[in-house]
């Protein structure tokens, strides 16, 4: 099945209960494909084509091995710098 975007945002309940229904749904801007939606199978993983993680796995990134307390004492530490009162 082919849907416009205006159909997909106006019918979108529709298009994806025949998705739902097994159907591969191709959407279209001014007559050119941009998107597919289709089932998922339950045992399929989903696929990301970009990454979902802003930070990502990188084993570079820095690590804080300071005083485990530090944030219950911070405040302490920070009595006298700037002002409470606003």
């Amino acid at each position: 099945m082919d849907a416009t975007m205006r159909e997909l945002n106006q019918h979108t309940a529709q298009v994806l209960a025949r998705v739902e229904a097994g159907e591969l749904v191709t959407v279209t801007k001014n007559g050119a494909p941009i998107a597919v939606i289709q089932p998922i199978d339950a045992q399929d993983e989903p696929v990301y084509n970009f990454r979902t993680d802003p930070m990502g796995d990188d084993d570079r990134a820095p690590t804080f091995n300071g005083d485990p307390l530090f944030a219950e004492r911070v405040d302490d530490w920070l009595t006298g710098f700037g002002s409470d009162d606003h």
